[in-house]
């Protein structure tokens, strides 16, 4: 008996990623007569995380994606009647809910820093604030994740990078680490999801419960060899690492492909590790380490013999910074007049800045960023070498903006490449460059 493949479910809805009183507050501005007035949202961060010099823009195309699947069908509505959480007319406009304004933002893997306007979002306030969690849960997560890879990235210089955090993060947050880490420069991950849709290469041989299945490491050598070639890489910090080393080349030849460390004091065992396969004649194989490394770590093994990093949970958690702390806050708003009006939070420690943003980065005459210029109201004048930030990324209510990961990766290494060379410190310090007001 033949089957017919039934059709692919629809991608789930993402409206209900969102925090109650957004829809609380809708419901009040639709009584009010307000929900209609024209506004200006701002996504921006008031700060760097304490000590860093600058920070990574990503998650831009899974809000994207995110956002034309913000949609109240029949099973969302029936939460929030359900629960009680708005009244009937609110539903109904729920129902009808499609946001029609345009927005602008950093392009991703774009460097900010503080009070960078990252995203613009011009519409009806009760459109544009329904965007409000969506955006900054993406935005805050993916940002964190990437300012950390680029630093790693920056750290490791030409030696890849793997990205292996899934087993500790959430599953989904995995998949969205293991892009956001791709942008910032990292070559591969573990994580097939991340494979399957978004693209990014993956790459993974073994772990020591595959070597300790077997009655010796020997067994287990010959059948990953057996399985992978002779270019595949051996864990060798199970048991013995010089034995490991001597029984990998014994087996596959010098045409070993890798081994790797995930224990000890990495850069005193990589010499070790390298004098002992070169003495081998395995001039070619390559080391690769692992075990909880950061882009400290990364840095203080510049000067060991290894060829690539395996990064995990520091990747995942950000280093030390699980989120940028991004805003996104109403600057300005339609008055009674018809014109806009700039409006800004004043409270303590907490504060806006009113009006629409332009941004751009200034730049001098070698293409070195000098400085952060954001424009109220109108455009900042580009003296010549300078480079405007903001790009569409929603007209009229349609994507705009989409582009490929491996686009957003170039970005990221051409910004960060014109940052003054004081961002490559991972000391703590200030932003590298300021952020001027015009």
């Amino acid at each position: 008996m033949t089957t017919t493949p039934s059709a692919p479910s629809p991608a789930p809805s993402t409206a209900l990623l969102t925090d109650h009183y957004e829809l609380t507050m809708v419901q009040a501005a639709l009584k009010a007569g307000t929900a209609d007035r024209r506004s200006v949202f701002e996504l921006f961060p008031r700060r760097l995380p304490e000590g860093r010099r600058y920070g990574v823009v990503a998650g831009v195309g899974r809000a994207l994606d995110s956002f034309e699947r913000f949609r109240f069908g029949d099973a969302e509505l029936a939460v929030l009647r359900d629960g009680q959480v708005v009244d009937e007319a609110t539903l109904d406009w729920l129902a009808d809910f499609r946001f029609s304004g345009d927005v602008w933002g950093y392009a991703e893997g774009e460097a900010y820093f503080p009070y960078s306007p990252l995203m613009i979002v011009e519409s009806t306030f009760a459109e544009a604030v329904m965007l409000e969690t969506l955006f900054l849960s993406i935005y805050n997560h993916d940002s964190a994740i990437a300012s950390a890879a680029s630093r790693m990235t920056m750290a490791a210089g030409e030696r890849p990078c793997i990205e292996m955090g899934s087993r500790r993060t959430h599953e989904l947050s995995a998949v969205a680490a293991a892009r956001a880490a791709y942008i910032a420069g990292f070559a591969t991950t573990s994580n097939l999801a991340a494979r399957q849709r978004y693209g990014v290469p993956t790459a993974g041989t073994s772990a020591h419960s595959f070597t300790l299945l077997h009655d010796s490491e020997e067994d287990a050598f010959r059948a990953q060899v057996a399985s992978l070639g002779t270019g595949t890489s051996l864990l060798v910090d199970t048991y013995d690492i010089a034995e490991a080393v001597r029984l990998g080349v014994e087996i596959a030849g010098p045409e070993l492909g890798a081994v790797r460390i995930d224990s000890g004091d990495l850069g005193v065992m990589a010499h070790k590790v390298r004098d002992l396969l070169d003495s081998l004649g395995a001039t070619e194989t390559r080391i690769v380490v692992t075990s909880d490394l950061d882009e400290h770590a990364i840095a203080s093994l510049a000067a060991a013999p290894v060829d690539g990093y395996g990064v995990g949970t520091q990747l995942v958690t950000g280093s030390g910074h699980p989120t940028c702390g991004f805003v996104y806050k109403l600057v300005a708003r339609e008055g009674d007049d018809g014109e806009m009006v700039a409006v800004a939070k004043k409270s303590k420690d907490k504060i806006s800045i009113g009006g629409r943003k332009y941004a751009l980065r200034r730049r001098n005459a070698k293409g070195v960023a000098e400085a952060e210029v954001v424009g109220i109201g109108e455009a900042p004048l580009d003296d010549g070498d300078d480079r405007a930030l903001l790009v569409p990324l929603v007209r009229g209510g349609e994507v705009v903006g989409r582009e490929s990961l491996d686009a957003a990766r170039e970005r990221h290494l051409a910004s960060r490449n014109e940052l003054p060379l004081a961002a490559q410190m991972l000391s703590k310090g200030e932003p590298v460059i300021g952020t001027q007001h015009v």
